[in-house]
């Protein structure tokens, strides 16, 4: 027997205020790349990036395999101390999928591929996802097609009856069965060759039969496919009467092993089969190295690439791919996926500092039990090589090992896209204080409205009211007796959208054509990561968001939308609805209660209702029920339906809905907290350094070297 290749983890490691009454009222009117650093040069430190986990809701990206494929040689094997032991070898190019071993659901068995791949068809529609494999029996080639892993049998038993509707149609006299990862061996080997030889011998219906590998060179037939030490003991008399020769001995549930399939789940048309193998083993760690500092694909992560290794375990019952890699070949692609490319150097530089200072302050931890970040948001976007370009990887290397830190620690160094004008306050998202997350001004954040087009606020003669982008739009010099501009549009079908922005999954207010005549209520800039206005949401639509997110019950229907008390920068800390308090956990989740609102720095109004100051100070208000008197310059008149325009005594006209809904009315994009990107781009353009953009949204802090 060759000896065990032992290959060490660091040889493989290269590889609201004035200015919200006044927007409310507003809103109312209506080159050569640069490569990578060679892993030599590159610090030795590395972070943990999970990409598919199960840990429920703190995270959960489920997949039953992942298909993976290198740019150079590459090998697989069980974690050992410090390094890898490599069992198996791949070839430059070569696919190949994981999986873990665990409860899963055999939900057909066929000879007849056409069958076969009808099935898998209609189980990849559905919430059962399927992995087909090619096993070779005494009659030929037979089909299976699993579901699964299951995180227990009652699960497995639920997927059952799934399955069989799923497969009515094609199962005949057949039913789904389950089968787990207890087995006994039925013999050890010098080659793959020989072990499945013999299991192809083997004649067990009914019963799983698997070629394992056990080590280099090592090789076990496998028989069972129990889901419990009792079931299998149960099996065993099962299969001595079928095959009484057999020598089973019981398998250590601790020794690391990898199940070996033919794989045909990739092509439909035609049963070509790729290696498969699946983790077994209670605690073990497949990892996954190239040989070269060369790049692994992850076919079911968008088919991106990645630098570093991989690790496949079982978390959960469920697998974990998690990916190892170099913290600056990190940060090239974080960076890059955050923030445009073509900012100001200083701005990237910024982002990098704040990026490696928050992939640091976690990566000792296990944030997400196997790893301290994830390739999401919930941490920082790691989209692999493809973001790696010249500007980003510049920013990260002329400020390779920079850190922040406040007292002598990293800091959490969290960051948005725009904060609005003004960061948030650490107690307007947490509801806790931290002295480096303090409410600063950010004038910068201004930048995202840059070329920006404005859209003019319309009165439809059928009463609806909506936006149009100015460069549609053509004033036709008419006024009505009000002073209100008219206009009609240039284009055939042009959209009347509800709010400043084109949204292609919400449906046009209407349509207008050239001729078509409306009356301007008002011109407001378009949506954007400064400021934007969502809704308007009627009551059901903001009940049904906010199921769920609050420890109490909202009262029903909500006539009555209200914010009752705001943090040091402006940000709702407390909203009420009909009088009671919305009991979130914490601040910012009313971003994710309001069905997403983009920040927590808004304000809301009520579209049928209105408050208008006249002469003297004296304060009208009402709301658009059919008959209500029309405030107006010009007198009083009546309102039968539609939308009613309400002018006050400084000529701005307001639309007034007969069905009250709410609308958001705020700038920012994000929580608002630490660096702002847009802020640091206005910074970077006005000629301020990286440093002091970073000192200037994180408080108390110093820039060090590591």
């Amino acid at each position: 027997m060759n000896r065990p290749r032992l290959r060490s983890k660091k040889a493989l490691k290269g590889r609201a205020s004035k200015w919200a009454a006044a927007l409310l009222a507003a809103t109312l009117l209506g080159g050569v790349l640069q490569l990578p650093a060679s892993a030599d040069e590159m610090p030795d430190t590395r972070v943990r990036v999970a990409m598919f986990l199960d840990l429920g809701s703190t995270y959960k990206s489920v997949v039953p395999a992942v298909t993976m494929t290198a740019e150079s040689a590459w090998q697989a094997g069980p974690e050992r101390g410090d390094g890898m032991e490599s069992w198996v070898d791949f070839s430059p190019g070569q696919t190949v999928r994981f999986s873990v071993d665990g409860i899963k659901v055999k939900a057909l068995e066929s000879a007849d591929w056409q069958s076969v791949s009808a099935a898998i068809k209609k189980l990849q529609g559905g919430t059962d996802k399927p992995i087909a494999i090619a096993a070779q029996q005494a009659g030929g080639t037979v089909y299976q097609i699993y579901t699964g892993p299951y995180a227990s049998e009652d699960e497995a038993s639920a997927a059952v009856a799934r399955v069989a509707q799923t497969l009515a149609g094609q199962l005949g006299e057949q039913l789904p069965t389950i089968h787990g990862s207890y087995y006994y061996s039925a013999g050890i080997f010098g080659s793959k060759a020989e072990a499945e030889a013999y299991s192809q011998a083997l004649n067990l219906p009914g019963i799983e039969v698997k070629v394992a590998i056990i080590g280099a060179n090592q090789y076990a037939v496998w028989v069972g496919g129990a889901v419990s030490d009792a079931s299998l003991a149960a099996l065993k008399a099962q299969i001595i009467q079928l095959q009484p020769q057999l020598n089973l001995s019981a398998i250590d549930s601790q020794a690391p092993a990898l199940i070996a399939y033919r794989d045909v789940t990739g092509d439909l048309t035609s049963p070509g089969a790729v290696e498969h193998y699946a983790v077994s083993g209670v605690n073990m760690k497949l990892l996954v190295h190239d040989s070269e500092d060369s790049a692994l694909q992850v076919t079911e992560r968008f088919g991106r690439k990645y630098r570093g290794n991989f690790e496949i375990s079982s978390v959960n019952g469920q697998l974990a791919l998690v990916n190892d890699v170099s913290l600056e070949q990190y940060l090239y692609s974080v960076v890059a996926a955050e923030v445009p490319s073509s900012w100001p150097q200083e701005s990237l530089k910024a982002q990098a500092v704040a990026a490696r200072s928050y992939a640091l302050y976690h990566a000792d931890g296990n944030k997400f039990k196997v790893a301290g970040l994830v390739d999401t948001t919930l941490s920082q976007v790691y989209n692999g090589v493809e973001k790696e370009v010249d500007s980003i990887i510049q920013a990260v290397d002329s400020t390779a090992g920079e850190v922040i830190k406040s007292n002598g620690r990293i800091v959490e160094a969290i960051f948005s896209s725009n904060s609005g004008g003004v960061t948030a306050d650490s107690s307007e998202v947490w509801s806790n204080p931290n002295s480096t997350f303090s409410s600063m001004v950010s004038d910068g954040d201004k930048a995202a409205q840059a070329g920006l087009k404005s859209w003019y606020q319309v009165l439809l003669p059928t009463g609806k009211t909506g936006y149009v982008r100015e460069d549609n739009v053509k004033l036709t010099g008419g006024t009505t007796t009000a002073g209100l501009a008219k206009m009609t549009v240039t284009a055939n079908a042009t959209n009347v959208r509800p709010i400043p922005m084109i949204q292609a999954d919400v449906s046009p207010v209407a349509q207008m054509n050239p001729g078509d005549q409306a009356v301007v209520l008002n011109v407001v800039d378009e949506s954007s990561s400064y400021s934007w206005i969502r809704g308007p949401y009627s009551s059901d639509e903001l009940l049904k968001s906010l199921k769920g997110r609050t420890a109490k019950d909202v009262p029903s229907p909500i006539l009555n939308l209200e914010i009752t008390q705001r943090g040091p920068s402006g940000r709702a800390t407390q909203i009420k609805a009909n009088g009671q308090i919305l009991d979130v956990r914490y601040p910012d989740l009313f971003r994710s209660a309001f069905g997403g609102l983009p920040s927590t720095l808004f304000d809301i109004a009520a579209t049928g209702r209105y408050t208008v100051q006249g002469a003297g100070g004296a304060i009208s208000s009402g709301t658009a029920n059919s008959g209500t008197s029309v405030l107006s310059s010009t007198g009083a008149t009546n309102w039968s339906g539609g939308s009613m325009v309400v002018m006050g005594a400084d000529g701005a006209a307001r639309a007034i809905d007969q069905n009250n809904r709410f609308l958001f009315v705020g700038r920012g994009n994000g929580h608002g907290l630490g660096l702002s990107q847009w802020g640091a781009k206005g910074m970077a353009d006005a000629g301020y350094d990286y440093a002091a953009i970073l000192q200037h949204y994180y408080q108390n802090v110093t820039i060090v070297k590591e």
